[in-house]
């Protein structure tokens, strides 16, 4: 059954996205390139047009599969009208030790961006990106599934407003329209925000960070922030790393990216994470609907979500996670999200 699309805006800018995001990170280590192919044919006949992708995916991040999704998503991209598609990509920060990409400390400064700006748009095989964002921040925060922030860990980092200098060089230059970032926490946003303002800088329409029924941490910091200052969430693992689907509450060795790559997803490695999973599994059977079109409903109608950004391995996966745009969550569901929640306070932050 074909979906009917909503678009909506991206901050105050003119980029109008799809309520449902194609994401990319499986391409070119889960998903060959035909199979990817299939993917994003099928997201662009559902009405999606936009795509997210990153310099560094595939993931797990490896030296020697390291900007392969870049040049799939480009192959394909070639042969489509280019104003059909929206199209995001990430300049990869420092701190990951993912030591094969760039300078590591200063990796987001004007050498380094400029560098990656030029590498993706040639794989991509396109003269300009839709919306660049920085993939995490350089400074010293807690990323991917830790929590508390350590003054002891601070480092050398490339100043904010250095990063939005070059940015607005690239918005200049026409090879950016729009910037964005992700895995970002509030004093962030809130001091790329008022540099912008402060020297004519380019103002960020999107904030790409996790947010799930495992994770919604976003609403106790950062959706003010959304409203307020019209920046956009755009929602990634909204299945957290396929929990959400029940697969594993049905088979823990199932295959799957926990399986396929152990320790990958720390985050979901929380004591909580399969009595939370369980207890909304059950609910979304409660009431005819499965655990994956129970969880990703949810996000997809936020009023703070700009986009949620989904992910498959195969067909069958994908025609689910998009078909499930059609089940909207009754009133009396949503209310029942909310109690698990309490009970369940985000086990996967």
């Amino acid at each position: 059954m074909a979906v009917d699309m909503e678009y909506r805006r991206l901050g105050d800018g003119e980029l109008k996205v799809s309520a449902v995001c194609l994401g990319t990170m499986t391409f070119g280590q889960q998903n060959s390139q035909a199979e990817a192919h299939e993917q994003l044919d099928y997201a662009l006949d559902q009405g999606i047009n936009f795509i997210d992708t990153a310099e560094m995916y595939p993931v797990p991040p490896r030296a020697e599969t390291c900007t392969r999704t870049e040049t799939i998503v480009g192959n394909w991209l070639a042969g489509k009208p280019r104003d059909q598609v929206v199209l995001a990509t990430k300049v990869a920060g420092p701190n990951r030790n993912i030591t094969w990409i760039r300078d590591g400390p200063k990796s987001l400064d004007r050498a380094n961006i400029r560098e990656a700006i030029e590498g993706s748009l040639r794989r991509l095989r396109t003269d300009y990106v839709d919306l660049y964002q920085i993939h995490w921040p350089a400074r010293n925060v807690p990323m991917f599934g830790r929590f508390h922030f350590d003054p002891n860990q601070e480092l050398e980092s490339v100043p904010i407003r250095e990063q939005l200098e070059v940015m607005a060089e690239l918005v200049r230059e026409g090879k950016v329209r729009y910037v964005g970032l992700s895995n970002e926490h509030p004093w962030g946003v809130m001091e790329f925000l008022r540099l912008a303002a402060e020297h004519g800088l380019p103002r960020v329409v999107s904030i790409q960070n996790a947010y799930s029924l495992l994770n919604r941490t976003f609403e106790f910091s950062l959706t003010e922030i959304a409203y307020r200052e019209r920046v956009g969430l755009l929602a990634y693992s909204p299945l957290a790393f396929g929990h959400l689907s029940g697969k594993y509450l049905d088979d823990p060795k199932t295959t799957g990216r926990i399986t396929e790559f152990p320790g990958f997803g720390q985050r979901y490695e929380k004591a909580d994470v399969v009595p939370a999973t369980a207890a909304y599994a059950a609910l979304a059977r409660k009431h005819g609907l499965t655990p994956t079109e129970l969880a990703l409903s949810f996000v997809y109608r936020q009023w703070f979500a700009a986009s949620t950004i989904i992910g498959a391995t195969n067909m069958d996966q994908l025609k689910e996670d998009i078909g499930a745009w059609n089940k909207p969550l009754s009133d009396e569901v949503l209310a029942e999200v909310d109690r698990l929640q309490l009970n369940h306070m985000n086990p996967s932050p």
